[in-house]
């Protein structure tokens, strides 16, 4: 008896791998055609972290795009208003300049110290030369004594003020003033007193400025008026008033006042040279007066009275 064939029983195993394997595609074919996505390739899936990382790149992107061609756009308009504003300087240029005018600054302050002392010190410019003006009856002689300055003295050395006080202690001058001219010379400019009035005392007559000063024991010049007060000086009240009235008098009235008395501030007269007399009373209203008596004099009379300018009369 012949065995069995051990292949047979292996056939229903061979159908079932057949019958799956016809089966698949058409399940593939299934899928399809119900509409279901493929599967995505790798290389082309974007995941929404990626996504937003584009995303927030394009935003910077086209915000500093924004941003540049609006600053390009107020240059471009500060231009044409001509209102660009210049870059600013670097820090580091600054304090080189500044260092360099220090630097300058001091060199010259050295150079000038060391000018001044050689000035100072040397003859290079010396008093070569003393110029004096203004000299009447006081002759240079006398204004170069009172000065003591030494020909060939540094003019830095010279104290100018010191020199005008020594020069204004001469009793005729009134006012002195010293001045360096560089390189060699010194000027001293005096104005003398003028004589105003004069009156006599024991040692002869004594002639006074128009500040009361009794400045000249000396024959006094024709048709200087004298002055009658108790104690002529600067510093009478008498003395100042009877000058004022003189000062204040017109220069062809003046010039007839042969004598002014002034016992009194509150009590002046005047004695012309043809022996008129003038009532003049206190100072007050002085130039009212003067103009009041100018007319007054073209009236004949012996007495004229201006002590009330509202009221003057002629006697």
């Amino acid at each position: 008896m012949s065995e069995p064939d051990e292949g047979r029983p292996a056939e229903p195993a061979d159908h079932a791998e057949s019958t799956e394997a016809a089966t698949e595609p058409i399940a593939t074919a299934a899928a399809s055609a119900q509409g279901a996505p493929p599967e995505p390739d790798e290389e082309d899936f974007e995941g929404p972290r990626r996504r937003a990382r584009r995303e927030r790149a394009e935003r910077r992107a086209a915000q500093a795009r924004a941003t540049a061609i609006e600053h390009a756009r107020r240059e471009a308009k500060r231009r044409a208003r001509g209102a660009v504003l210049p870059e600013p300087k670097p820090v580091g240029r600054g304090v080189v300049r500044g260092l360099r005018m220090l630097l300058a600054t001091v060199a010259l302050l050295v150079i000038g110290i060391g000018l001044g002392l050689i000035l100072y010190f040397t003859p290079a410019m010396s008093a070569r030369t003393i110029v004096v003006t203004g000299t009447g009856v006081v002759t240079r002689e006398d204004v170069l004594d009172a000065a003591q300055v030494r020909i060939g003295t540094p003019l830095l050395q010279i104290n100018t003020n010191q020199v005008a006080d020594r020069v204004a202690a001469i009793r005729r001058v009134a006012s002195a003033r010293v001045q360096r001219e560089y390189p060699s010379a010194l000027r001293i400019t005096i104005v003398e007193r003028v004589p105003v009035v004069v009156k006599d005392f024991p040692d002869g007559p004594h002639l006074f400025d128009r500040d009361g000063v009794d400045f000249a024991t000396d024959p006094p010049p024709p048709a200087l008026p004298y002055i009658e007060v108790d104690n002529p000086g600067p510093t009478d009240p008498a003395t100042l008033a009877a000058l004022k009235v003189l000062l204040a008098l017109r220069p062809e009235v003046a010039s007839q006042v042969g004598r002014i008395a002034a016992p009194s501030v509150s009590s002046i007269t005047l004695t012309l040279s043809d022996g008129r007399v003038v009532i003049w009373g206190t100072t007050d209203r002085a130039d009212e007066k003067a103009e009041k008596l100018a007319a007054l004099l073209t009236q004949p009379g012996r007495t004229y009275d201006v002590s009330s300018p509202d009221l003057p009369t002629v006697k």
